[in-house]
């Protein structure tokens, strides 16, 4: 393998030369791309202190997208923008929630053809790292595990437990075949396989990680192995036969460079270092702040840092993208706490696609190391402002409710997972409406059974909310029967830490009336699928939108397009809480409590001529919404 020469060094951000044996090994990697390897044998392998790549010497430059978080149509534009980074190697985890949403029932159409996502990154040279789960993590409901493993009250995630382990064998049986043939020596863009993840925080069970590594192995994977884990986790997430790597943002004060190679010396000598997740900003939770983690000449610094050690690198992310749907995480470590529907992550590109500050910096860099100039970056695609669209008809959930939804009847209260749906599955997601009779009022009891936000209602009287935070309401006094109400919405099961179990939702226990549990329940779900909004758009009912409403109520207007629709945001000033439908695509949440204000709706979501809009808000409805050509995520805090 030929080598450049840096001379008298190469001067990167005017701080230090390069001149260290790390840089002084050509990076043009433009031969090793995945369509000019024939005839593979090696694939990628650890040698000392360095990666192989068919026995040359390779550095992995690596960017984080998420297939499920990108409209298929901008798959590529993404992927060219990395290499106009400077990227060679694509990140992507898989998630199974999407993937096996009804158990038995395997999707890997349209947004979720990873077949054809994993292709596309070959075609445009890029390899691939592979990060199958199947936990994922990711700020990701329930870390990407399907919400049906729930129906088990003995149910053990992420360990050896043998309802858990049959799943994720039953799984990997689907997933597998589509992955093998897609590795590097059988001539796709594969290059290393992730097992599990960030596991070492976890680490309930000492045989779990020697468990994956097999269902891998024995399903046909033969490139390298790694695990991810923090430094703090780094030790306790290893397993025999594969390669270590670490997460991080930030390299410790004082002596840096000296702590980030120890934090490898004490896990495995003598092998090549890696950042799995070497994260360029941070995500959002409802009711906080947008966070900017640093800026970009920090990141930029401690990325030419890392490097300057030999290190690979994978940036987390790339390219955040959206949330869509009802599928953000959530924490939970003093209170529970929610995640945005943007996942713009601030990151080096933005939520749809454009370049920041960030991407120039990080191309000067990895084009000085390369030593060629990089593709030409992609130009970005044009933002409309649509303007005000009028919600000119709605209709209520209760009159909407006989017609669209059967009630499930059931003496004590199900939570959702547990309700007899979607072919016993159960419901993974959006909100579920509980109805029983009380006489007279009092004294109202969650016990912390409300997961995770209950409106309630008397008769279609509102009354307050059941939360994490308030556990009982005073119900006014009435004559005779009357209907309790209890809307409970789904806000995101935790994606992380030692709670994954206890992730079910809806109404988990009894709900007390004057110490009284309450009983005979019909129970009404509202998961929201695209059948449920066909048979709502022909619902009869819909009447003009009055001055002044209050919900919850679906609203529907139009959005007209004369010319190729292109991205935009929606700003919903004004309306309280709730979820918009465009074209039956789910956008996500909005909240008025931010931070985030605006919804991404991509370009090719949108159609020539008439869109239709549905919102379901849970309060206070506006009349209009905006269609603007900037996103707002909200006011910024910078964390140290």
């Amino acid at each position: 393998v030929s080598c450049w020469r840096t001379g008298d060094g190469c001067r990167l951000l005017g701080s230090w030369l390069l001149t260290s044996p790390p840089f002084s090994c050509r990076f043009n990697w433009s031969e090793l791309v995945p369509l000019r390897l024939w005839g593979r044998t090696l694939g990628l392998q650890t040698e000392r202190s360095q990666f192989l790549l068919e026995g040359m010497p390779f550095r992995i430059f690596g960017g984080s997208m998420h297939y499920f978080r990108v409209p298929r149509e901008y798959w590529e534009d993404r992927m060219l923008k990395m290499k106009a980074c400077g990227l060679n190697t694509l990140t992507t985890y898989v998630p199974w929630n999407l993937h096996e949403q009804t158990r038995g029932k395997f999707d890997f159409s349209e947004n979720l053809d990873l077949e054809a996502f994993l292709s596309l990154a070959a075609k445009n040279g890029l390899w691939v790292i592979l990060r199958p789960g199947p936990y994922i993590c990711s700020e990701w409901d329930l870390g990407g595990l399907p919400s049906w493993l729930l129906q088990d009250p003995e149910m053990q995630l992420r360990t050896t437990y043998k309802g858990f382990t049959e799943a994720v064998d039953a799984y990997f049986d689907h997933l597998m075949p589509i992955v093998v043939p897609l590795q590097y020596k059988r001539g796709g863009p594969i290059i290393a396989v992730q097992v599990e993840n960030e596991y070492g925080s976890y680490a309930k069970d000492p045989n779990y990680m020697a468990y994956v590594k097999m269902a891998l192995l024995s399903r046909g994977i033969v490139e390298l192995l790694m695990t991810s884990d923090n430094k703090n986790g780094l030790s306790f997430g290893l397993v025999e036969g594969a390669l270590a790597t670490v997460n991080f943002q930030k390299l410790e004060p004082g002596t840096p460079l000296v702590h980030f190679n120890s934090v490898f010396v004490l896990v495995q000598r003598d092998q090549p270092k890696m950042v799995m997740e070497y994260w360029t900003g941070w995500f959002d939770n409802w009711g906080g702040p947008h966070y900017h983690c640093l800026s970009f000449t920090e990141m930029v610094n401690t990325v030419a840092s890392i490097l300057k050690l030999g290190a690979s690198i994978n940036l987390y992310m790339f390219h955040g993208g959206t949330n869509f749907g009802f599928m953000n995480g959530a924490l939970k470590t003093d209170e529970y706490k929610s995640d945005v529907t943007s996942y713009d992550y601030d990151a080096v590109l933005t939520e749809a696609g454009d370049y920041t500050s960030k991407f120039f910096k990080l191309r000067q860099l990895f084009s000085t190391i390369i030593g060629q100039p990089l593709p030409l970056p992609p130009m970005i695609e044009s933002k409309a402002s649509y303007g005000a669209i009028l919600l000119h008809q709605y209709i209520s959930l209760w009159d909407v409710l006989p017609s669209l939804v059967q009630p499930i009847k059931s003496e004590f209260p199900v939570n959702m997972e547990n309700l007899q749906l979607n072919d016993s599955s159960g419901q993974s997601y959006g909100y579920v409406l509980y109805e029983t009779v009380i006489f007279g009022g009092g004294h109202l009891h969650s016990r912390d059974h409300v997961r995770d936000r209950a409106q309630v209602f008397v008769n279609t009287m509102y009354v307050g909310e059941l939360d994490y935070n308030t556990v009982e309401l005073s119900l006014p006094e009435g004559q005779g029967f009357r209907q309790l109400r209890l809307l409970v919405e789904n806000r995101g099961r935790v994606n992380y830490g030692l709670a994954l179990n206890e992730q079910r939702k809806g109404l988990i226990g009894d709900i007390f009336l004057n110490k009284t549990p309450l009983r005979n329940f019909k129970i009404y779900s509202l998961e929201m699928k695209p059948d449920f909004l066909k048979s709502l758009r022909h619902t009869a009912g819909w009447s003009a939108v009055p001055d002044y409403f209050v919900g919850p109520a679906f609203f529907r207007g139009r959005l007209w397009i004369e010319h190729q629709p292109q991205d935009t945001f929606l700003k919903l000033q004004g309306w309280e809480k709730g979820v918009v439908f465009v074209n039956g695509h789910n956008l996500g949440r909005y909240w008025k409590i931010g931070p985030q204000e605006t919804l991404y709706l991509p370009g090719p979501w949108l159609w020539k001529g008439s869109n239709e809009i549905i919102i379901f808000e849970e309060r206070t409805a506006g009349r209009i919404i905006q269609s603007v050509d900037i996103p707002y995520l909200g006011r910024t805090q910078y964390v140290d």
